[in-house]
């Protein structure tokens, strides 16, 4: 197996050496819980503006704390993160970090509430009325092709349907930045690739920065520009790689020697970095 940062036979898959303007920086971000666990250990990364940015590794190295961070939902022990933005992108002078989306493991859905109102509760909890709203809600179910569930139950929906609710409540408010914590892990194979594909179609038609976290390296490479490769606990980068292939990308991108070549680059980073003892 050639080494993870050269070349094969048909592609190479680069350390990513500058992303612009970065729109969010984490600097020596670490996080150590009250019992003294170290989950995270000078994490350093900059994201880009309209990047697809896959956190990758093993269970328990922190990638779903290290999203988390970034949204806001939990403490860093130390470091920093900082966020950029322009006046264009915040008029009403409100902080940048809050115009995230953030869709989770599970849908987490209101079981007593059909499917419009669970797209709504975002908008509602700003005030917003139903009347005002729905113009709204209904853009975000026509972008995940559940238009016409407005008035169903989760009870009545499949896994990838609820999953769906779920990403279009994440839109509902229109964010700059879309969080997911391995929303696709709990599917079928044949479900979560079309997911995938709706995903990418989505985030073509916005200038998204989505942040991805998964422990699937064929998903990694199939939806991604970069990949930020993790090692465990305590969880810190090992390796910033680029996936320099074109987009869209369809199922007949996982047919090609350049996705095999990039799997195997990519895996053996992941195992490399499993290997890497903590310093």
């Amino acid at each position: 197996m050639p080494a993870a940062n050269q070349p094969t036979s048909r592609v190479e898959a680069v350390h990513t050496r500058g992303v612009g303007t970065p729109i969010v920086t984490l600097d020596s971000v670490g996080k150590v819980y009250g019992n003294g666990t170290v989950a995270l250990r000078d994490v350093n990364l900059a994201i880009g503006r309209a990047q697809f940015v896959s956190l990758l590794g093993p269970s328990g190295c922190g990638k779903s704390t290290l999203l988390r961070l970034i949204a806001g939902l939990g403490d860093f022990s130390s470091g920093r993160i900082d966020w950029t933005q322009s006046p264009a992108e915040n008029q009403a002078g409100d902080d940048f970090k809050r115009n995230l989306g953030f869709v989770f493991q599970e849908p987490t859905l209101m079981p007593w509430a059909n499917v419009f109102d669970n797209v709504y509760l975002p908008l509602k909890l700003t005030r917003l009325s139903r009347k005002s709203a729905r113009p709204r809600i209904m853009d975000a179910l026509a972008m995940v092709g559940l238009e016409k569930f407005e008035r169903s139950y989760p009870r009545e929906l499949s896994g990838g349907m609820k999953m769906r609710v779920s990403i279009a409540r994440a839109l509902i408010t229109r964010p700059s930045v879309l969080l997911m914590d391995e929303p696709f892990a709990a599917l079928d194979e044949i479900t979560r690739f079309r997911l995938n594909d709706d995903l990418l179609r989505l985030w073509a038609g916005h200038d998204w920065t989505v942040i991805f976290v998964t422990h699937s390296v064929y998903e990694s490479v199939y939806l991604s520009n970069r990949i930020v490769v993790m090692a465990a606990r305590p969880g810190r980068v090992t390796a910033d790689l680029t996936i320099d292939e074109p987009y869209p990308r369809s199922e007949a991108f996982r047919m090609t020697a350049a996705y095999n070549d990039y799997c195997r680059i990519v895996s053996a980073e992941l195992h490399s970095s499993m290997d890497e003892a903590p310093e």
